[in-house]
């Protein structure tokens, strides 16, 4: 396979696919631009070497045309990241790509608009009415399908060489995340910076394990992590099951929880996981006390109690000072580390604590030797909020690409470049 490190670009032009999905406010303007800024070091080898790029990326979900998702909102920061005047496409398979793309000269690059802007680029039909037939459903996905294969030709002939960075969009079979890899042989096709270290990354955690062996499973629901869960509980030795998940395995063993958050109907699945723990030997961490609220705001009135005692009308926010000392012991003694989820609702500033205390006690280990991971949306928030970041080995870009790969899943936008 060939690598990035190794190439040169001189004189070629490269279509390259970012992930520069980033959060805009109202006035579309970045508030976080760790995705843009982690591709840099790709998109400046290719044009350091004397090549040009083409940058296709998506932003947001949109169901067509919309200034709102426009890429132009990002092209000055861009511009302003690599140093030089980027280009702008105002359609990605227009003629107006068509025509700078082939203007483009070594050391220029491009951007083109939204790619999501197309149904094409996800293979998904769009517009249908919410009484269309099955009959009409599939015709309209093979329409998508059949005009999928032009626009991915369409997108392919701009460059030499394709370069996929967004490990956040390798869990997606798309026209531009895989399946544009085809039209490029094996020798002018690679992985970007970024995508090489997602990669080794979750290769490490997943088969160079130094033992102790810990994942911090946060969340919500038991049910968004349940595939996650079981493919650890092969292969982790101690699992810290912590966010909102904690009031249902609480509930499930006969807990009062209060007005706390649950999934009553996976409370069986609870005690299910929970045997299972026992019978691969792994050691399941819960809460045992939590940092409550009479209602759901940072400015609510709090306390402490045991988490399977909180009373009726609170509800469990963020864990307590005994679970925090629990969850630390464990972390500090640990050699690889994984973090998916905080400990509670962060976003309030009240209740940050214990998803601190974590992201400390990980910093710590990983001074110590430790192999830390921390990956997926809300943990990755959690370090870069608490300045923590640089101290953990490793922070992914990919939320839900970072899951599937654990969970033991094949990645097409990875399978696409190295096969398997």
């Amino acid at each position: 396979m060939q690598t990035i490190e190794n190439y040169n670009f001189a004189g070629k032009k490269v279509f390259i696919r970012v992930d520069f999905n980033v959060p805009l406010d109202e006035n579309f303007k970045i508030t976080d631009d760790t995705r843009i800024r982690a591709v840099m070091p790709t998109l400046k080898k290719i044009i350091g070497d004397g090549g040009s790029v083409i940058i296709g990326s998506h932003l947001g979900r949109p169901k067509g045309v919309t200034d709102k998702f426009s890429l132009k909102h990002i092209l000055g920061h861009v511009s302003e990241l690599l140093g030089i005047d980027v280009q702008f496409a105002n359609d990605c398979i227009g003629e107006d790509a068509k025509i700078k793309a082939s203007a483009l000269q070594p050391g220029e690059a491009l951007l083109l608009e939204n790619l999501r802007f197309y149904a094409e680029e996800e293979g998904k039909p769009r517009g249908l009415a919410e009484d269309a037939t099955g009959e009409e459903k599939s015709a309209a996905k093979k329409a998508v399908k059949e005009s999928q294969k032009k626009f991915t030709e369409t997108l392919a002939s701009y460059a030499d060489v394709y370069v996929n960075d967004a490990f956040g969009t390798a869990h997606r079979a798309h026209a531009s995340t895989a399946l544009i890899a085809a039209y490029f042989d094996v020798e002018h096709k690679m992985f970007g910076f970024l995508m090489e270290k997602e990669v080794k990354a979750v290769e490490k955690i997943l088969h160079d394990i130094n033992r102790p062996f810990t994942a911090i499973m946060g969340g919500s629901k038991v049910s968004s992590k349940i595939e996650i869960i079981e493919n650890l509980l092969g292969k982790v030795d101690y699992l810290i099951i912590t966010g909102g998940m904690t009031y249902t395995f609480t509930k499930a063993q006969g807990g009062k929880i209060g007005n706390s958050i649950c999934e009553d109907d996976k409370l069986e699945l609870a005690l299910e996981l929970i045997q299972k723990a026992k019978d691969k030997g792994v050691h399941l961490v819960l809460a045992v006390d939590a940092k409550i609220a009479d209602s759901f705001s940072n400015d609510a009135n709090t306390g402490y109690a045991d988490v399977d005692k909180i009373p009726d009308g609170w509800e469990g926010l963020d864990i307590g000072p005994k679970t925090e000392a629990i969850y630390a012991e464990v972390i500090k003694n640990s050699k690889t580390i994984l973090w998916n989820g905080p400990t509670g609702v962060f976003e309030f500033d009240n209740f940050t604590h214990g998803s601190r205390s974590v992201g400390e006690a990980i910093v710590e280990a990983s001074k110590d030797g430790a192999f830390s991971l921390v990956g997926g949306g809300d943990s990755v928030a959690c370090v870069n909020k608490f300045g923590l970041a640089d101290g953990v080995s490793y922070v992914s870009t990919g939320g839900g690409a970072l899951l599937e790969a654990i969970e033991g899943k094949i990645l097409p936008g990875i399978e696409a470049i190295r096969g398997y």
